[in-house]
């Protein structure tokens, strides 16, 4: 598989979990990216991060490690199900460092983490952290069993007043932080939020020059979501290139209008740009990408109106797509003012589509 990632042009190799490095092969493969020419970095929650297992990754040729932290020492832990799993990852930024290897750190943004942020980036300093990536809990996997845990889209506003804060701190502090596809779009900070990574939001990069690659060789557009809507077929059937310009699912993003835009999304100044934002946001929520009501701008606009959006959960998991599982919402828009909002009840309400399977494209299958 490296063989034709190096033959496809491709530039980064990101191993991300579970956790790849309690495979037997782990630094074999770390080799053969290195040997490639491909650059390899690791994400994880760095559990079972051992200094062996740090000093043999250095040796191969790992690049940088992310480690996932969620809050501080209670959200941590409570989030990951493993008591103890803050104060492991930390040790794992101090052996990572020892062995002179560059860290960083990425974040999930839910109702649980929202306030934790700031006083989590002082941590994050201490351990020296190079960069730090913000993300938004998307309603899959864990999120599916815990619809809690997403943040509600009128949330934004105060979102963003902190990462205002954030943002001044990080460049106090030397840190780079930059946004995972599911935050910001057009809010009066993307130009701030974005200035490392292209200055402003252009749209989803899944299938476009991003691809993910799970455990058994699916292939997939998007790291972050799973299902038959997003694999576009097995590695050991068909190979990544013929996956890669053949299949429904791999050449989803690319080939879409703005007539695959619905709800807000669909008239907004942005649309052509923006589409709809992060994929593994949206189809997430309400069954279908084109709608993201997880955006700044979107939020100061319906607030101008005296508006806001809330979602509520309608459906539990389904099963069939194991950590990728998603359930299904509906996206409620109402009054700001709660004595309003009690009289004449939602001014909208958007309720979840039926999955692009369905559309004119052609099957979800490979066609190699």
């Amino acid at each position: 598989m490296v063989a034709e990632l190096k033959e496809l042009g491709v530039g980064e190799v990101v191993l991300i979990g579970g956790e790849s490095y309690l495979r037997n092969d782990f630094i074999l493969i770390i080799r053969a990216i290195r040997e490639a020419g491909m650059a390899c970095v690791l994400t994880t929650g760095g559990y079972n991060l051992s200094r062996a297992r740090v000093e043999a990754m250095a040796e191969a040729g790992v690049m940088s490690v992310t480690l996932s932290v969620d809050g501080l020492e209670e959200t941590h832990d409570y989030l990951r199900g493993m008591p103890g799993s803050w104060r492991r990852a930390f040790q794992a930024f101090a052996e990572l460092r020892a062995a002179g290897l560059p860290v960083a750190c990425n974040t999930q943004i839910n109702s649980r983490t929202l306030t934790e942020l700031e006083p989590l980036l002082e941590e994050l300093a201490r351990a020296k952290i190079h960069s730090w990536q913000l993300q938004l809990t998307v309603a899959h996997g864990n999120a599916t069993d815990h619809p809690d845990l997403v943040l509600q889209p009128y949330r934004m506003l105060e979102l963003f007043e902190s990462i205002d804060r954030i943002l001044e701190r990080c460049r106090v502090l030397g840190i780079r932080m930059f946004p995972a596809n599911s935050l910001g779009y057009f809010g009066p900070h993307e130009g701030r939020l974005r200035k490392d990574v292209g200055g402003y939001w252009r749209g989803c990069v899944a299938g476009v020059n991003t691809i993910g690659i799970e455990s058994h060789g699916a292939i997939k557009n998007c790291p972050s979501l799973g299902g038959p809507a997003n694999v576009g077929g097995s590695w050991r059937e068909h190979g990544i290139a013929a996956l890669w310009t053949r299949s429904y699912a791999m050449t989803y993003v690319r080939r879409r209008t703005l007539d695959d835009l619905w709800g807000f999304c669909r008239d907004c100044y942005y649309a052509s740009t923006c589409m709809a934002g992060c994929t593994a946001a949206t189809e997430s929520l309400l069954g279908r990408p084109g709608n993201n009501p997880f955006c700044h701008h979107r939020a100061l606009e319906l607030d101008r109106e005296g508006l806001r959006e809330r979602i509520e959960h309608i459906a539990g998991p389904s099963g069939g797509a194991r950590g990728f599982d998603m359930g299904r919402y509906r996206l409620i828009r109402e009054h700001v003012d709660p004595e309003v909002r009690a009289r004449v009840g939602p001014v909208q309400i958007d309720e979840p589509r039926a999955s692009r399977l369905e559309t004119p494209f052609g099957p979800a299958t490979p066609e190699a």
